[in-house]
């Protein structure tokens, strides 16, 4: 039977192999593409992948989201370039959260991270929202860790350097 850390260590080495593989294939679909996306399409993307995933249509999130159906399709075509109350409506008709639109939309960013790894784990159409988010939890808790056992481990030779120089 596995003990309890045992099973996290598992976990943890599944999770970062994942995200090493879906990084990885979007770093080349990145690479393979002529140019970058505007912000707006970007944006627009996003909420029709969203959209056709919840099986929602056009009309119906519209509706869910108070703002009108040619609106909503120049949104989508990256054509407008909605507000963040705008975004937030939208989010909640297609029930996800309105950070992960804002941060497609450029409106927020990511604190912590590689920006390609959040965008494999964002675009992998096999994920579902919940578990996105909890991936990127998890990431995010890892990089955290990893940058505070880089300064933990930085901190005793700069303070052996300063005693050495006061001496």
């Amino acid at each position: 039977m596995q003990t309890p850390g045992e099973f996290v260590r598992e976990q943890v080495t599944t999770v970062r192999e994942t995200v090493d593989r879906v990084a990885g294939s979007v770093a080349e679909s990145v690479a393979d593409a002529p140019s970058v996306a505007s912000v707006s399409s970007q944006v627009g993307d996003f909420i029709r992948e969203q959209r056709s995933a919840a099986r929602v249509s056009l009309r119906e999130l519209a509706r869910a989201a108070g703002v009108s159906n040619p609106y909503l399709s120049q949104v989508e075509r990256g054509l407008r370039k909605p507000s963040a109350e705008i975004l937030a409506s939208i989010a909640r008709g297609l029930k996800i959260s309105a950070e992960s639109l804002y941060e497609q939309a450029g409106i927020l960013d990511r604190r912590s991270g590689n920006p390609d790894t959040v965008a494999a784990i964002r675009s992998d159409e096999a994920l579902s929202e919940r578990h996105k988010a909890v991936l990127l939890e998890l990431y995010e808790t890892y990089v955290r860790e990893h940058r505070a056992a880089a300064q933990t481990s930085s901190q005793p030779a700069a303070e052996t350097r300063i005693s050495k120089e006061s001496a």
